[in-house]
């Protein structure tokens, strides 16, 4: 079937939109989703621009979608046309790690959603007859996409479903490393590293679990107000400190409980850990593998804890319907975070995200 698409015709090029093949059979377990909506995410970002992962250019981007089943596979239990859904990551439920209940850590995670090809092998898209590789095994931006019904989560149809691509990603990443890995107190303080829509997701439900003190950190004044407004208690412009664990340290007399670190780039693992005080527990998402292990008595001596997240640790069918319902209860006001963009207007999308203009973009499509 053509459907209209958003294609990243090579690294560092503009998006083009325009008409793509998608090969719309379904094997057994599939389903085919009319996208409404889809978040644009750092990785997708990142994936166009630099070439970052191992899939080929061209390629249909897109990992946070949303939208209405349209049709099911023969094997499809759990959806029937009409659901709404938001998409998540992809994982193969076969591995060790999935049996075990863990999805997010799929020993086949890199495959599946770096590797550009279709779960059951090929290429799902086409463009003037060839190949064209996608992502996240639903590459939602674009028209409609095709999903694993693992990596599908049936919502509720009292919320727009426009807003609700980014809890497949960012938003669930940013909750669930506060509410499934840090865990912390009543009363307890935590520092956020990084203010994009993972960070303020964690502000966000750090707020919710009641902590007392969190303390905002970016180069963004705009992304700092609006942490600000979203439950942060302070805010820190690393821009403008030249010591920003000293400064946490002396705000909180001796370094807070917590710390979310939203992107392990530019020194901030480091800043992070050193942020945190006795038997503090620092959480870097993304990546763990960046800090520098020549800080290893910084960890060591003051007994702190140092974590690699993935996908905040959620499982997406409980967790997003979890994180709806704060939605309704006003403990979870992620609408707050998102700019409407028309899917001819992505490369503008992009561009904002980037210059911390928008904290979430979220692509509409025509």
């Amino acid at each position: 079937m053509q459907i209209t698409a958003a294609v990243a015709p090579a690294k560092g090029e503009p998006l083009v939109v325009e008409p793509v093949e998608l090969d719309d059979t379904l094997h057994g377990d599939q389903l085919l989703v009319k996208i409404v909506a889809v978040g644009v995410c750092g990785a997708d970002i990142m994936r166009a621009k630099t070439g970052m992962g191992r899939s080929e250019f061209p390629i249909v981007l897109g990992h946070e979608g949303a939208g209405i089943v349209e049709r099911v596979g023969e094997d499809v239990r759990e959806f029937q046309v009409g659901d709404h859904v938001a998409i998540s990551y992809a994982s193969c439920g076969h591995c060790r790690q999935c049996l075990a209940g863990r999805p997010y850590a799929c020993e086949r995670s890199d495959e599946l959603n770096f590797g550009g090809v279709d779960y059951y092998g090929g290429s799902r898209f086409t463009l003037n007859g060839q190949p064209v590789t996608s992502f996240f095994q639903q590459s939602s931006f674009g028209t409609y996409a095709k999903v694993q019904e693992r990596n599908a989560v049936k919502v509720t149809k009292d919320v727009d479903v426009s807003l609700l691509g980014p809890l497949g990603c960012g938003l669930q990443t940013g909750a669930g490393t506060v509410m499934h890995i840090l865990k912390p107190e009543v009363g307890s303080s935590m520092a956020v590293f990084g203010t994009g829509t993972v960070g303020d997701a964690a502000i966000m439900a750090a707020k919710a679990m009641h902590v007392a003190k969190i303390i905002a950190v970016d180069i963004f004044d705009t992304r700092l107000a609006e942490a600000k407004a979203l439950g942060a208690t302070d805010i820190i412009n690393s821009k403008t400190v030249d010591d920003v664990p000293a400064m946490i340290q002396e705000m909180t007399d001796g370094g807070v409980d917590y710390a979310v670190v939203s992107a392990p780039a530019n020194g901030l693992p480091e800043q992070a850990i050193r942020s945190t005080g006795i038997l503090g527990h620092t959480a870097i998402i993304g990546g763990a593998a960046h800090a520098d292990l020549s800080m290893m008595n910084d960890i060591l001596v003051p007994a702190r804890q140092v974590t690699g997240v993935l996908q905040g640790f959620s499982l997406p069918k409980l967790f997003i319907p979890q994180l709806i319902q704060l939605y309704q209860q006003g403990d979870f006001p992620f609408d707050k975070l998102v700019k409407f963009y028309d899917l001819k207007d992505v490369n503008q999308a992009f561009e904002d995200s980037l210059n911390g203009t928008t904290v979430k973009a979220i692509l509409r499509m025509p």
